[in-house]
């Protein structure tokens, strides 16, 4: 926000009084300040001007003071610490990690920046920037925790070690910080002198000398204490403390003078010791002199006057002290003791004690007996009432005491009298006019007569003009009380006794609706259930406290009511019941993204359609199951929906099973741990069991038609099993051998399950017991699956080691990625350890070390390897460059995808550079060498993709990779449908792309091609060409469909209908566009044709909605307008706020009112159109409300010119010189006065202006 400041002839004047008084005298030409008359450099002081070279700048004097340099806030100190005096000496081992930890913790505590570095002396450098208090603090903590720290004492007398520890302890703490030590001072009450000090030797010698410097300051300073009795203190200090001020001022001492409060006898004198002596001496003879010349009377003052004796912060006695030279004694507040003493000289005795009565009596205590219930009526409204009084006698304290009949009032006498007989009358009147009732009402109904926001009790209150109080829950009181009119009173009492009768014939309800409905039934901020209580006003709803989780609703009101509003509510929760209905759809993890479709366009057309609440888990979770919530068939059509996208997308295949219903729980096992280890083994298939007490005996499998299969033959083959026996036993293995126990793709865990009948079931991830096993079968396979496995675990416990040999030059292949190779050997055998030779040695033997299984497989996996190695060729695969990213796909999975299944390694080549000119012609036309032909038929560098590995599986990844390029497709599709294929910002034809996987390229406009090309994998474009033919096709009927839509039909009305045809706000032909679906075009105003409507659509439809236009046309055929006079001062209240009145007016009569607007020729014409009769009755009530709206609006003029405050139009106006200044540069006979006109003098921004010298100085750039 900026201020402007204008300087006035007046303002000047205060402005120069500041100039010493020759010069005020010299500039002043008259008396009169309003004549003053500045110099125009008075006025306007130039600017400090650069001082001229060989000169010395002085300060500048006047308004404009020097600028002083800014400094920078960041400083850098470097200090050493010698080898000696280090704590961690060893920078090579321990000690240099545990410096660099410490130097990192105080830099993060304190803000500055360590750098530390070793010297040729083995001594510590450490440099520490940063701002200077952080600098002080990081140096202090780096000397205590990186220096050796020494410690000494120095003794200094005990009373200067207050100046050591400063005010509030500042001093030692800026000593600490400068020093970089630790000073530690002993306690006022330990008589020891000696101050310790802990750092380095250099911290405690500077620590060491700043203290003593303060002691020795202090030595030369002298502290006297004298012993003066306390009631010749007032003397010494003077009044105000104008003589103990006026001999400090003069002997450079401080004094020290207990106050009234402190009953101390001691005075302090400090300072240099010649002062001190001085004052010391003028202190005793004040002493002296008062002793001898003063003598003491006592006299009794009533204690309640005493405070009146005293003033406001003594100022009273301090006067009185002024004036006579008297000292008076007030005896402490805590004492009975009613006596005062006056000490001073016998002849001013007789004064001061006039003076002390006149200050007692000059304020008095009265009360004025009104009863407690009348106490806020004489205070009012915000303290209203009581306002008026003390604003013209502040002086008078008010005081209400709770429950007490009367108020208390302290105050100058006079004032007091004519306050307590104000108050009197006004407790006179309100008992005349005021009455009060109490009744009895049980304290259950307290709040239902309160009402919902006090609605009940406000609205008694408004309306029978009283106060009403109901005592709160915790008074537990049944006293109800009212007051204010008689008349009111009664009639409160009488309605507050009717409803609490008919509370006590209401009845209360409880419906039990579950807890997780309250908020659905409550509704946002409280809307549904307000509508609910709008139904049922006479019903109280409460519901329970939300922490409180219970389902009880409770319900209270006339009987009838309630249990009207507890079938509603009854209804609703059935709604919601039918609504909640839950079903969880497995659908495979990929698919999840197309489930939701582009920016969740999918997922939100499936929610909007079958209005259902749809659910997908987590992009990090590992569930693949989609919750559909809403009602039953609603949540089978959105599942089937969901189903049916993850079926077009994949080879899925749903299989039902049929299980009876009572082996479910067994085929699911604990947590699903049994069914999950089916699904795990049966590449990931989906079994979903019927949900527990339907009894349905039907299990759904989906998948992989060949994993559908072995599913289906596990279940039915295990459910036989149940059906016959079943058992179960459990073991533990180290989990690190579970993997060598199932095998490579399950085999090991296969042959077992195979030889034995059982099913054994490893824990998941998610298991907390890591290490326990779970055998299910019959008991006799159980046993002996239990054997064979507890036989390969002690076989696992049984460590060995062996050796292999494998050629050097294959040993970097398992050693690489940081041996990614060797820890997925570990893994897969039992955490099997092997170590290969050191590089550089010519060695070929490999060590093996584990159980004897797992190395013995270890070795053949290896061997396994080698051989791949050896048997290792490297094929050739032409792909265009421009292909490779789509051949790699996003972040490379497909290709990474390609090398896992093929067990292959492929290489692309490195991106072509911008291709330099193949050859530099010269100005001659000659080129510089020969030109080299290029051979089409010779694949280019940069599109070669090395494949390495064995040849069969080099060839199958070849195959995959160039089943990954795409090809390219075209479609002929009319021109001008192009723009719809795009659709609205390119939304249609990106849809197209992202369902069908394919590039779509639509030429430009400029070349008006039909030619549409698709481009995508092979797989893809067939799908695509069917999806775009099919889009044509709904394009072209689109088509046909606008141009029989486009229909127009032409009407002819007259003008003065049309807003009533349209309606307010529209709402007329709005109604009938959406009723005959057609568009309906009012005439523009400059239109010629100002009474034509056209209607556009269906042929039938526009001359349906022709008919509904003109049959509002021969209705409003058959209406009249009558002007009346209705007085405009009655406009505003006719029409009322926001038109709300005129428009019940016109909806209660049929008819249109038009009052005229602001700038109107006659104000009071006021237009009714309507049918014949409604006009006359609609008139008859305007005049009506005329009528009775006049009366107010006179009374009110006639109040408003009463209260309208004196004109000042006779006021006499004093003309304005202006601002003169005198000796301005334009007064020279070389120079004019600005022209305000001129552009040159008063540019405006921006405006070139060509340079001129000027008297305001030369221009400063």
């Amino acid at each position: 926000m900026s201020s402007v400041a204008v300087l006035t002839p007046e303002s000047f004047a205060e402005h120069r009084s500041g100039l010493n008084e020759q010069q005020a005298k010299a500039n002043v030409g008259s008396e009169d300040e309003t004549d003053v008359v500045p110099t125009y450099k008075e006025a306007f002081p130039p600017l400090p001007e650069k001082a001229a070279s060989g000169e010395i700048a002085t300060e500048p004097s006047g308004a404009w003071t020097k600028i002083r340099p800014l400094k920078s806030s960041l400083i850098t100190q470097v200090f050493h610490v010698p080898l000696e005096e280090r704590k961690y000496k060893e920078m090579n081992q321990f000690g240099e990690g545990e410096q660099a930890k410490i130097c990192l913790d105080i830099m993060q505590k304190t803000g500055a920046h360590i750098e530390l570095s070793l010297a040729k002396d083995q001594g510590l450098s450490i440099m520490v920037s940063g701002k200077l208090e952080a600098v002080m603090k990081a140096r202090k903590e780096i000397v205590a925790k990186l220096q050796t720290q020494a410690s000494a004492t120095v003794a200094i007398p005990k009373e200067h070690h207050r100046f050591v520890i400063g005010k509030s302890g500042e001093k030692l703490q800026e000593l600490e910080l400068k020093t970089a030590t630790k000073i530690q001072i002993p306690r006022p009450e330990d008589p020891s002198n000696q101050i310790k000090i802990t750092g380095t030797k250099e911290g405690i010698e500077k620590a060491r000398h700043e203290i003593l410097l303060i002691s020795a300051e202090q030595d030369k300073r002298a502290v006297e204490r004298i012993n003066i009795e306390k009631v010749y203190h007032p003397f010494i200090a003077g009044p105000f403390n104008k003589i103990s001020g006026e001999m400090m001022q003069e002997t450079g001492t401080r004094i020290n003078i207990p106050p009234p409060s402190v009953f101390k006898n001691e005075i302090v004198i400090t300072g240099e010791k010649e002062q001190v002596a001085q004052a010391v001496a003028r202190i005793k003879r004040i002493y002296e002199d008062k002793k001898k010349k003063t003598t003491t009377i006592a006299v009794e003052v009533k204690k309640s006057q005493h405070k009146y004796v005293i003033g406001p912060k003594g100022n009273s006695l301090q006067e009185i002290l002024e004036r006579t030279g008297v000292s008076v004694e007030i005896p402490p507040s805590d004492s009975n003791s009613e006596t005062v003493i006056l000490r001073g000289e016998p002849d001013k005795l007789g004064q001061a004690l006039t003076e002390v009565y006149a200050k007692a009596n000059s304020f008095t205590v009265a009360s004025v007996s009104a009863p407690a219930w009348l106490h806020r009526f004489i205070i009012g409204k915000k303290g209203q009432n009581l306002s008026r009084i003390t604003q013209q006698m502040p002086k008078v304290h008010i005081e209400f005491t709770d429950g007490e009949d009367k108020i208390s009032l302290e105050g100058p006498t006079k004032e007091v009298k004519q306050v307590q007989e104000q108050i009197e009358v006004v407790v006179q009147d309100l008992v005349n006019r005021m009455d009060y009732t109490e009744l009895t009402v049980d304290p259950k109904f307290h709040r239902h007569l309160i009402g919902k926001n006090g609605t009940n009790i406000n609205r008694i209150k408004d309306q029978y003009k009283v106060l009403v109080r109901i005592p709160p829950d915790n008074e537990k009181s049944n006293l109800i009380r009212i007051e204010g009119d008689p008349q009111g009173v009664q009639e409160a009492k009488k309605e507050l006794l009717d409803l609490a009768s008919r509370m006590e014939n209401e009845r209360t309800k409880d419906l039990i609706i579950e807890h997780r409905f309250h908020r659905t039934i409550i509704g946002q901020k409280g809307e549904k259930v307000k509508e609910i209580r709008d139904k049922f006003p006479e019903v109280i709803i409460n519901f329970p406290d939300p922490s409180q989780k219970s389902d009880i609703v409770q319900l209270r009101g006339p009987k009838n009511e309630v249990e009207k509003c507890a079938k509603f509510l009854q209804k609703i929760v059935a709604e919601l019941v039918e609504n909640s209905y839950s079903v969880s759809v497995p659908i495979f993890k990929q698919f999840h993204k197309n489930i939701i479709g582009k920016g969740g366009a999918n997922i939100k057309k499936i929610r909007e359609e079958t209005n259902t609440k749809i659910d997908l888990p987590a992009e990090n979770s590992n569930s693949e199951m989609i919750v559909i919530t809403g009602k039953k068939a609603n949540c089978e059509v959105a599942r089937t929906r969901i189903l049916a996208i993850q079926k077009e997308l994949a080879n899925i295949t749903e299989v039902e099973v049929c299980i009876p219903a009572k082996l479910h729980n067994s085929l699911i096992g604990a947590k699903g741990r049994f069914v999950r280890s089916i699904m795990e083994e049966c590449g990931g298939v989906h079994i979903h069991f019927p949900t527990e007490g339907s009894g349905s005996d039907t299990v759904t499998i989906r998948g992989s038609t060949e994993e559908v299969d072995k599913a289906k033959k596990q279940l039915l083959h295990l459910a036989e099993e149940k059906q016959i026996k079943n058992h179960t036993s459990e073991l533990c293995a180290k989990p690190e051998y579970h993997k060598f126990l199932i095998g490579r793709g399950g085999a090991n865990i296969r042959k077992v399950r195979d030889n034995t009948g059982a099913r054994i079931i490893f824990p998941t991830a998610d298991d907390k017991d890591q290490e326990l096993i779970t055998i299910v079968g019959t008991e006799e396979a159980v046993q002996e699956a239990q054997k064979e496995l507890e036989i390969l675990i002690r076989n696992l416990d049984n460590v060995i080691e062996d050796a292999m040999t494998v050629d050097p030059k294959h040993h970097r292949y398992f050693v690489i990625r940081r041996g990614q190779v060797l820890r997925d050997i570990a893994d897969e055998y039992g955490g099997v350890m092997v170590s290969f030779p050191r590089t550089g040695t010519l060695s070929d033997k490999v060590t093996l070390k584990g159980a004897k299984d797992c190395v013995e497989a270890a070795k053949r996996r290896m061997q396994e390897i080698v051989e791949d190695l050896e048997a290792q060729v490297t094929i050739e695969c032409v792909i265009l460059q421009k292909f490779h990213r789509m051949v790699m796909g996003a972040k490379g999975l497909k290709v990474q995808q390609i090398t896992k299944d093929h067990n292959v390694q492929i290489k692309f080549p490195e991106r072509e550079e911008t291709p330099a000119p193949e050859q530099q012609v010269h100005e001659n036309g000659e080129t510089n060498g020969e030109v080299k032909e290029v051979d089409p038929s010779v694949p280019r560098k940069n599109d070669i993709i090395m494949i390495s590995g064995r040849k069969e599986r080099c060839e199958a990844a070849r195959d995959a990779l160039l089943a990954l390029v795409p090809v390219t497709t075209e479609v002929e599709v009319p021109f001008d449908l192009h723009r719809y294929i795009i659709g609205q910002k390119g939304s249609g034809i990106r849809k197209m792309m992202e369902e069908y996987e394919v590039n779509i390229a639509v030429p430009p406009p400029e070349d008006q091609s039909d030619t549409i090309k698709i481009t995508g994998l092979a797989s893809h474009l067939e799908r695509a060409r069917e999806g775009l033919t099919e889009r044509v096709k709904e394009l072209q009927m689109e088509q046909e469909d606008r141009a029989l839509r486009s229909f127009k039909l032409t009407i002819a009305v007259d003008p003065r209908y049309h807003p009533k045809i349209i309606g307010r706000k529209g709402a007329v032909i709005t109604q009938i566009r959406i009723d005959h679906d057609v568009n309906v075009q009012f005439p523009d105003k400059n239109d010629e044709n100002q009474d034509q409507i056209t209607i556009t659509g269906y042929e039938k439809n526009t001359e349906t909605a022709k008919e509904a236009i003109m049959k509002i046309v021969s209705e409003l055929e058959e209406m009249v307008s009558e002007d009346i006079t209705l007085n405009h001062r009655v406009h505003a209240r006719i029409i009322g706020a926001r038109g709300k009145a005129i428009r019940k007016i016109m909806e209660d009569f049929k008819v249109d009112i038009r009052f005229p607007p602001s700038g109107a020729e006659d104000l009071d014409r006021v237009t009714v159109t309507g049918l014949p009769e409604n006009v006359d009755e609609a008139i008859d009530h305007l005049l009506n409300l005329e009528e009775e709206y006049m009366s107010d609006v006179v009374e009110n003029e006639a109040m408003q010119a009463y209260m309208k405050p004196a004109s000042r139009m006779d006021e006499p106006k004093t003309s304005s010189k202006g601002f003169v200044v005198r000796d301005a540069p334009w007064t020279s006979s070389t120079e004019k006065a600005p022209d305000m006109s001129s552009s040159e003098d008063f540019p405006s921004f921006g405006a070139p202006v060509a340079p001129k010298t000027s008297p305001w100085g030369p221009k400063r750039f």
